[in-house]
């Protein structure tokens, strides 16, 4: 299901695939974020790394009026606060999403499907 927003000028209607590029693309952006997973883990395999091509493999987006929820499936590096990473990817998707795309986010659910030990 896509958002759509009514402007003054007409409908602007974004489908979920672009909602979850720009999560993707926000949430690895972030310090100690190895990458995403998929949400399907039995199905996809655990330690798959999803590349940016197939980030909407890796959020889920649901939507209620004019608010939506997303959920971001990631892989934080060893050895960092799981909790601190997690929030600062809710904050940048948040904005991001603000941002870009002008829609108002209800919630950002982070679930971490791994931590890897990141190469120096």
């Amino acid at each position: 299901m896509a958002v759509k927003i009514k402007t003054k000028y007409g409908l602007i209607d974004i489908s979920n695939n672009v909602i979850a590029t720009v999560v993707g693309a926000s949430a690895t952006a972030n310090y100690g974020i190895v990458g995403m997973a998929s949400k399907n883990a039995l199905r996809d395999g655990v330690y798959d790394i999803l590349n940016r091509e197939n980030y909407k493999r890796g959020v889920v987006v649901r939507s209620k009026e004019n608010e939506i929820v997303v959920d971001v499936y990631i892989i934080v590096g060893y050895g960092l606060k799981i909790s601190e990473v997690s929030r600062n990817v809710q904050s940048s998707v948040k904005y991001n999403l603000q941002q870009q795309l002008g829609i108002h986010t209800k919630a950002v659910n982070v679930i971490v499907h791994g931590v890897k030990i990141l190469d120096e």
